[in-house]
């Protein structure tokens, strides 16, 4: 007897299997062949083996070669989970089987080049792996899919991150663009204030010498009313020298005859003795205004009378209620107001 060894793994393949001749008979067309209870009897035990294995010599010889050719074409005989069973077959027999390497399918299962798949030697649970599984180094389906899980929530974290990060790019260059936007708002403020005040510094500059000029203009129309003179006494000073309490004019100490002018051009409204004034001279200019010299020691001058700026109307003295030489002017507005001549004279650009 001799026993045949466990047949090895290979990949399932279906071929038409046509076995060989045995014991000279005719050459025979062998369809699939399937075992069942019934053609796989048990082994014979006792006086009758042999002649019992002689009767089953033809049925054995084709259950081995249909054994062999399952196991070539499917890889059916063994399971990945149980031992492979070993088949007896009589001496007669196996001494006339066919070389494994003549049967289609068979003969390259021996062979050093036939080396089983990975996917044929893996476990059961690598169903449903894919090549990329098992290039990175996956054993089994669990730690494939723990690995695609762990691929897709570092993809999600990396695009989260990225999302994260654009987020804070986009909100930096937007607080930069509003900083620099209030920074260009602020320079433009500071720009947009210093043509105005620049703007305001000519303007009042331009002012001023048109101020300057209409006063140079008016001084050529306007004069002061004596040349050589002191400021003794000015507008509102309080004293009980005045009969009113306070100093009503603009008193110009000067020697007696110093030459009294009209400051400026108009008509004489009246010309004499004014009790406390002494002899007074009243010019009423073309606006209405009243200009009153006073404490004269002479007229030169009568009411009615036209005379022009810088015109001799009388000379200085100490007529009236005084204590010396003086010209005593008073300005009187149109509606009779006495105001302060030091300011009016000033306003015509003359400097007392």
């Amino acid at each position: 007897m001799a026993s045949n060894k466990p047949a090895l793994d290979a990949p399932f393949e279906t071929e038409t299997f046509e076995p060989p001749t045995f014991g000279g008979e005719a050459d025979r067309t062998w369809g699939e062949w399937n075992p069942t209870e019934e053609s796989v009897l048990p082994p014979v035990r006792g006086r009758h083996r042999v002649a019992k294995q002689r009767g089953l010599a033809r049925s054995s010889t084709v259950l081995g070669v249909g054994v062999l050719a399952a196991v070539g074409a499917g890889g059916i005989a063994t399971a990945q989970d149980k031992p492979a069973v070993s088949i007896s077959l009589p001496d007669a027999i196996t001494d006339n089987l066919p070389a494994a390497k003549s049967l289609p399918g068979v003969g390259s299962l021996g062979t050093e080049e036939a080396k089983p798949s990975a996917l044929a030697t893996d476990p059961l649970t690598t169903a449903g792996m894919t090549t990329a599984d098992f290039q990175q180094g996956a054993t089994d389906a669990g730690e494939a899919l723990r690995a695609r899980i762990l691929q897709q929530a570092e993809a999600q974290q990396a695009e989260a991150d990225a999302t994260t990060k654009l987020a804070a790019q986009t909100a930096a260059a937007e607080k930069a663009a509003a900083d620099a936007k209030k920074q260009q708002s602020e320079a433009e403020k500071k720009i947009q204030e210093a043509k105005e005040k620049a703007e305001a510094e000519a303007k009042a500059k331009a002012a001023a010498k048109a101020e300057k000029e209409r006063l140079a203009k008016l001084a050529q129309s306007y004069t002061l009313p004596v040349v050589s003179y002191t400021i003794t006494s000015t507008f509102g000073q309080a004293g009980s020298m005045w009969s009113s309490g306070y100093h009503t004019g603009l008193d110009f100490a000067a020697p007696t005859g110093t030459p009294i002018k009209a400051v400026h051009s108009g008509t004489v409204k009246s010309a004499g003795w004014s009790g406390s004034y002494g002899y007074r001279t009243v010019l009423e200019l073309d606006d209405g205004t009243e200009l009153w010299f006073c404490h004269q020691s002479s007229m030169t001058v009568t009411a009615g009378q036209k005379v022009a700026t810088g015109e001799v109307i009388g000379r200085v003295g100490a007529t009236g209620n005084v204590t010396g030489p003086h010209l005593h002017l008073e300005v009187h507005t149109p509606g009779g107001t006495g105001i302060d001549p030091m300011a009016w004279l000033q306003g015509k650009g003359l400097n007392p």
